[in-house]
C-alpha cells in the first residue's frame, strides 16, 4: 500500500507533479510502454498471460480538490479561488499549505466573541494569512496561481481507520498500483492515472482516446455517509441514507451523475464478489462522478464499471478509510481480473434485431 505518500503529496487539478513522480517509480518495475500525454496523464501496460485479445482500462485520478492563489491584499492576507468542489462551510480556521515551499497558512475567520449568529462565510470573502503583514512582503513569498493544500498529515487512528486527505482517489491510486505490483493476470491491463478529474473528467478523455479500451474499470473513492441521523430519536443511530458505510467493503455503482455502469460488468463484478466470499455493497445515491463519465462515451462506446472505496468526510480536510475496506476491494478487482477472460460484452439480442440492416 502506497497510499501514506500518495495522500500527503500536493497534487491539485493541474498540477499533479508530485503524484505523479511517485506513480512512477511504484510502477516502472513492474509494466511497459509507460506514456505521459500531454495533459500529463501517466498509461502503462501490464502484459497479461492469456489469449484474450479485450483492452481492459482501469482508470484512478491523480489530482485532488485544493486552492488557487489569485491575488493579494494590502493587508498582507491572499485572495484565492476552489479548484474542484469545496463545501464553503468547511473553510474558517482551515489550515493550508501554499505553494512548491509549502508556506503554511490560516483561512482567517471571525472569533465566535463576534460571530454569535455564525453566519456562513462565502469563500470569495475569505482569505489567507501567512503572517506577512503587507502587499509586498506576502508577494515575496507566494506567486500567484500557486497552489494551496489542506495542511493534513497521514495518520492511523483505531483498529485499522487510516485518516488523510485526498483519499479521493489517491485511495484508487494505491489500489492500482497494488494491482500492477501484483498478478500475472490472464488479462492485458492498461493502466490510466489521470489528471483533472475534479474540473471535468478531463485526463480521462484523453487517455481513454490514447488506449482505445474494449473495457473500462474506475477504481475511486466515494462519499460513506454512515453516521447518526441528526434528525433521528437519541436511540435511532442509523442514517436514512448512507450512500455507504465504511466497513461494508468495496462500493459497486449502478449509475452515477455521470454515467450508467454497464449491467453485465456490474453483474459480473456481483457474481464475482459473491463467489469469492467478499462482502460488498452498492452505491444508492447518484451524487457526484467519476472518469467513467469521459471514458464509457471514448470512441465508439466503452463498456465501463465502478469499483469504489468507502470514504467518510470525502474533499474535506481529512477522510477515513478502513484497512478492511482497502483489502477487500483490492481482493475483488484481483478476482475479477482473474475471471475477465469470461466475460462476454457483447449484446447477441441487438445484434440479431440490427442483422441485415444498413
Amino acid at each position: 500500500m502506497n497510499l501514506k505518500q500518495l495522500s500527503e503529496a500536493v497534487g491539485i487539478s493541474g498540477k499533479e507533479d508530485a503524484v505523479r513522480d511517485i506513480v512512477l517509480t511504484a510502477i516502472r518495475d513492474h509494466v511497459t510502454d509507460i506514456r505521459i500525454d500531454s495533459l500529463g496523464s501517466v498509461t502503462a501496460l501490464k502484459r497479461g498471460t492469456g489469449k484474450t485479445s479485450l483492452r481492459l482500462m482501469i482508470a484512478a485520478h491523480m489530482d485532488e480538490i485544493g486552492f488557487m492563489v489569485r491575488g493579494f491584499d494590502s493587508e498582507g492576507l491572499i485572495r484565492f479561488s476552489p479548484v474542484g468542489g469545496i463545501d464553503d462551510r468547511i473553510l474558517p480556521g482551515l489550515r493550508v499549505r501554499i505553494g512548491a515551499n509549502l508556506i503554511p497558512g490560516v483561512v482567517i475567520w471571525t472569533p465566535i466573541h463576534h460571530n454569535r449568529e455564525q453566519n456562513t462565510v462565502k469563500l470569495a470573502n475569505l482569505r489567507i494569512d501567512i503572517g506577512a503583514s503587507t502587499k509586498d512582503e506576502v508577494a515575496g513569498k507566494i506567486s500567484l496561481g500557486d497552489s494551496i493544500t489542506f495542511d493534513t498529515a497521514f495518520t492511523e487512528i483505531g483498529e485499522g481507520m487510516m485518516r488523510g486527505k485526498a483519499f479521493d482517489d489517491r485511495a484508487g491510486c494505491s489500489l492500482l498500483i497494488d494491482v500492477l505490483q501484483g498478478g500475472p493476470y490472464p488479462v492485458d491491463i492498461w493502466a490510466a492515472f489521470t489528471v483533472q478529474e475534479e474540473i471535468g473528467l478531463r485526463g480521462a478523455r484523453v487517455a481513454a482516446r490514447r488506449v482505445k479500451p474494449d473495457a473500462a474499470l474506475i477504481l475511486e473513492g466515494t462519499t460513506a455517509h454512515d453516521l447518526p441521523n441528526p434528525n433521528a430519536q437519541v436511540d435511532d443511530d442509523t442514517s436514512p441514507n448512507p450512500t455507504a458505510r465504511v466497513g461494508g467493503g468495496p462500493v459497486i455503482s449502478f449509475m452515477d451523475s455521470s454515467m450508467i455502469a454497464h449491467p453485465k460488468m456490474v453483474a459480473f463484478l456481483r457474481e464475482t464478489a459473491t463467489q469469492a466470499g467478499i462482502t460488498h455493497q452498492f452505491k444508492t445515491q447518484l451524487g457526484g462522478g467519476t472518469d467513467g463519465g469521459a471514458i464509457h462515451v471514448a470512441n465508439a462506446g466503452v463498456p465501463t464499471a465502478v469499483i469504489s472505496l468507502p470514504c467518510r468526510y470525502i474533499h474535506s480536510p481529512a477522510a477515513y478509510l478502513h484497512r478492511d475496506d482497502y483489502a477487500a476491494t483490492l481482493m475483488l478487482v484481483q478476482a475479477a481480473l482473474n475471471r475477465f477472460p469470461d466475460l462476454d460484452l457483447r449484446d447477441g439480442q441487438q445484434e440479431s434485431l440490427y442483422e441485415g440492416v444498413d
